[in-house]
């Protein structure tokens, strides 16, 4: 997601507040809105695989390890 992106999710919804939208730019609004959404939770999933757990025995999960154990 680069900041074009962002500008125009904001262009949208400062329109959609003043003037309405047409029902493209709806569409438009809501695939953008979606994409920042998968963005954001990318990052996320990326910055919780690099954390460690401390357990009280003095050992260290890796949370990344941890995640993939729960799925199966």
């Amino acid at each position: 997601m680069d900041e074009r992106m962002i500008e125009r999710i904001n262009e949208l919804y400062h329109k959609s507040k003043n003037e309405g939208l047409t029902e493209e730019e709806r569409i438009e609004q809501a695939d953008l809105r979606a994409e920042y959404i998968k963005s954001v939770r990318a990052n996320l999933r990326g910055q919780l695989n690099n954390i460690s757990i401390l357990n009280t025995d003095g050992t260290v999960t890796e949370l990344a390890t941890k995640d993939k154990t729960k799925k199966k």
